[in-house]
């Protein structure tokens, strides 16, 4: 029995997606939730789940199409004995398998016992090739080499051409091959990246964004850190991060400047007496930021194994729509890939963000005396609509000293 591959139901706010690559081709065999495709969103990567097992007789469509929820993407033959119809094959058609590197057994065959005939293989042979020259034209093409100047216009020894000559800024000179390796290619954005484009343009033409900076004195976490990383990764199966320290920070700093952690609607502000915080991860897509529900009532063991879990299904592309949507205020690491000082964008329809950076040992003044501390600067960018500087500066103090004695988080004061 026939069977047909439909796009899944895609989330409400999402209309279309992109039929990024075929898992499966004609002529194999499929189990049953097997990923025969991955399709992409402006927000998330879904994959499409084989129904029933069988074999994939027919794509329906190829890589690159936009597709609606519903649409038809193949067809597959039902049961065991579809698959049993990939049976052996003749000498002509072993052939053809062989000349044009075909999976062995994984043709239909359509002869008496399932065998398959050379027209079978030569079916195949010409849908695989079709699959390959769809995916080359999307491919971009390679620049053609480029000519070797020749001989005779290469201008004497004794005759150097003048620098200051006509067209002589960027262009190469009479007879001379241009330089190698200034080949361009133009690659279309992914919809994820188009859609961060998009988000992030909105964000800066709706809102009145602000940075302010402050430094923060990590050495009492880092000794906390060393203290306790052994027997908490040994009893919790994750490693203490830095983190779940500065989403702990973050939590009672909102608690105490309510606006930090509001958002607007039209003419309203809305405050939000829960604290969802979207942790941002960066992905071969681009970046990501799923949000960890209520983290006021989190450990830091739970928080960290959360950060964890999201950091794995967001890189293999596993993350939920429902992973990414809502969140009152996030917060950004720079300093995993070196930064020193940024200003982060907002992740509207959020008011606030936190951007964290490298530590870095610098020479401060402690108590009169010149010492080496572990510094990191931290970032909030704010939408001074609804925020004053006043809030902003002060969260960020508190911010900074929560970090610099931890044990305020621990007992909740």
């Amino acid at each position: 029995m026939s069977v047909e591959i439909r796009v899944p139901q895609l989330p409400e706010s999402v209309a279309d997606a992109t039929l990024v690559a075929w898992r499966k081709q004609p002529g194999e065999s499929v189990g049953r939730d097997e990923n025969l495709a991955d399709l992409e969103t402006d927000k998330v990567m879904l994959e499409v789940p084989a129904p029933v097992s069988g074999v994939l007789r027919e794509i329906k469509v190829t890589d690159g199409s936009t597709v609606k929820s519903g649409d038809v993407l193949a067809i597959i033959e039902e049961g065991d004995a579809a698959v049993a119809k990939s049976g052996a094959a003749g000498p002509a058609a072993r052939r053809v398998i062989e000349e044009n590197a075909l999976p062995p057994g994984s043709i239909a065959g359509s002869a008496p016992r399932g065998r398959v005939t050379k027209a079978n293989a030569v079916q195949a042979a010409d849908a695989a090739a079709a699959v390959k020259a769809a995916a080359t034209a999307k491919a971009p093409a390679a620049p053609a080499k480029a000519p070797a100047a020749a001989p005779a216009s290469v201008p004497p020894a004794s005759a150097p051409v003048a620098a200051s000559s006509p067209g002589a800024a960027g262009v190469p000179a009479a007879g001379v091959a241009p330089r190698s390796g200034r080949a361009e290619q133009r690659v279309p954005m992914t919809r994820l990246r188009a859609r961060i484009a998009e988000r992030l343009l909105q964000a800066q033409a709706a809102a009145a964004l602000l940075t302010t900076f402050n430094e923060v004195d990590l050495g009492a976490v880092q000794e906390l850190r060393a203290r306790y990383k052994e027997n908490f990764e040994a009893k919790h199966g994750v490693k203490l991060g830095f983190m779940s320290f500065f989403v702990k920070a973050v939590v009672e700093g909102l608690k105490r400047f309510p606006l930090v952690n509001a958002s607007v609607e039209n003419n309203d502000i809305i405050y939000h007496e829960y604290f969802d915080i979207g942790v941002a991860v960066s992905t071969d897509r681009g970046l990501m930021v799923p949000v960890l529900r209520d983290v006021d009532a989190l450990s830091f063991a739970a928080i960290e194994q959360g950060i964890a879990q999201f950091a794995s299904r967001a890189r293999s592309g596993s993350i939920t729509l429902e992973d990414l949507t809502g969140g009152t205020f996030s917060i950004t690491n720079g300093g995993t890939f070196g930064s020193l000082m940024s200003t982060p964008i907002v992740n509207a329809p959020q008011s606030a963000i936190l951007g964290m950076h490298k530590i870095q040992d610098r020479a401060m003044v402690v108590k009169g005396q010149i010492v080496v501390r572990p510094m990191m600067y931290v970032a909030l960018t704010y939408d001074h609509r609804i925020i004053d500087g006043r809030e902003a500066v002060q969260f960020l103090a508190a911010v900074k000293d929560y970090l610099e004695d931890p044990s305020r988080l621990l007992l909740g004061v």
